[in-house]
């Protein structure tokens, strides 16, 4: 999914090497990486009565998942039309995302048309992401299961082929919507619907009793549905979270350039908070409609946390970082709300970050009518995401995904 350097790669030098502002990444013990992590293995079964299970698990009690079912080769390749280029739905240095069809009750491949969609991701075999970080993939995913996770079916280990199936998602990534020409702008009121999902598939992994550490939050890992609920997806980089007394796990610095916490990235000391940085970041990319890092802009305004941190507090100066895409159609009491969460969520100070249980707290509290404008173009934001607890399903079909299982997911785009 990303390019290794060795361990002398700073993040100065992703700086400088990235193209573009959410696909390109560089790793190292002092960079930034895409490429997953060691193998982590938290199990979940409902959100109050999670236990760990035994670690660490191999390969075979990962792979016989009775939540995922085993494909054969070629019924991925019926499924996908032989992956044929049309079917193909996305790229990137793990591979390819194809569009296929399956059965919906035996889960066969299904004519084209007919049964359930599907996303497959095919790992390429000379790719950065080798089987251990496909292993990884289908070992937290196997697992997980919320609303706002991206559910994984079932995988493919047929000799060099590693295969995931995914959910199909039918709007593609936040990142598509927000950054790419052609898309029509999201309104306020689906950027707010989106945050909120987004805080609860976090706040649902950092809230479990086994936490989980997500590590990549980013626009192009939001999923969207076709009512445009989110959904987190690639999982490669997740990490079980500290236990006992301890604050942080210490562990090779991984993840997007401009989205990591600076204390992460500066010391490879990993918590939840590093998380909701991350996330501060996309809020911030919500309001914004600018990538966390742009290289065709100049100067400070390459880097979206430093470019708009002075005008998060000021309510008469925050239009200046508003999405002109929103043509003013937002409420400036919530955008001002929303931007003061951001700027709490990127404190350089971890411990002075919330919770992502407090900021989806903030966040739902937006989507009330009360905040909303009060003019005929400004449409209340709809509540069509319950809040549901924790949900253990057994059967295939309610399982989690990652790599990119959207419609319009080409390669990321370069910074134009």
């Amino acid at each position: 999914m990303g390019n290794c350097l060795d361990a002398s790669a700073r993040v100065e030098n992703a700086h400088s090497t990235q193209n573009t502002s959410s696909a390109s990444k560089v790793t190292g013990k002092t960079g930034l990486s895409s490429a997953p992590s060691n193998l982590t293995f938290p199990s979940y079964s409902q959100k109050s009565t999670t236990e760990s299970l035994p670690t660490p698990r191999s390969e075979g009690e990962i792979l016989s998942s009775p939540n995922l079912k085993a494909f054969s080769f070629t019924e991925l390749k019926n499924a996908t039309r032989n992956f044929r280029p049309d079917s193909l739905l996305g790229e990137g240095g793990f591979g390819y995302v194809y569009k296929g069809w399956l059965d919906e009750q035996t889960l066969a491949a299904a004519r084209p048309g007919s049964g359930m969609v599907v996303a497959v991701k095919k790992l390429k075999p000379e790719g950065f992401q080798g089987h251990k970080e496909w292993l990884t993939e289908v070992d937290y995913l196997g697992q997980l299961h919320h609303p706002n996770l991206v559910k994984l079916i079932g995988y493919c280990l047929d000799g060099e082929n590693r295969l995931l199936v995914y959910e199909f998602m039918p709007k593609g990534s936040l990142e598509n919507h927000l950054f790419r020409r052609g898309p029509q702008p999201l309104s306020w009121s689906i950027r707010i619907k989106v945050a909120i999902g987004a805080a609860r598939g976090l706040s649902f992994l950092h809230d479990s009793e086994s936490q989980v550490i997500y590590r990549d939050f980013k626009a192009s890992n939001i999923l969207l549905d076709a009512e445009f609920n989110a959904k987190l997806s690639d999982f490669g980089l997740a990490k079980a979270g500290p236990t006992g007394d301890r604050t942080h796990v210490s562990t090779q610095v991984m993840g997007t350039h401009g989205y990591a916490a600076p204390e992460y990235v500066a010391t490879g000391r990993l918590s939840a908070k590093s998380d909701v940085y991350s996330f501060g970041v996309v809020l911030l990319e919500l309001l914004s409609g600018r990538r966390a890092v742009d290289k065709s802009k100049v100067g400070i305004e390459q880097n979206l946390v430093d470019w708009a941190k002075p005008y998060l507090g000021d309510k008469r100066k925050l239009f200046r970082i508003m999405d002109t895409k929103l043509e003013g159609q937002y409420p400036q009491k919530g955008a001002y709300q929303a931007a003061t969460l951001a700027l709490q969520c990127l404190s350089t100070e971890a411990k002075a970050r919330p919770r992502m249980s407090e900021v989806l707290v903030i966040l739902e509290q937006l989507q009330a009518p009360k905040n909303a404008k009060n003019t005929q173009s400004e449409q209340k934001i709809s509540n069509s995401v319950p809040k549901s607890p924790f949900r253990h399903h057994h059967s295939a079909m309610n399982l989690t995904p990652s790599a990119s299982p959207l419609p319009s997911h080409r390669r990321s785009p370069r910074v134009r």
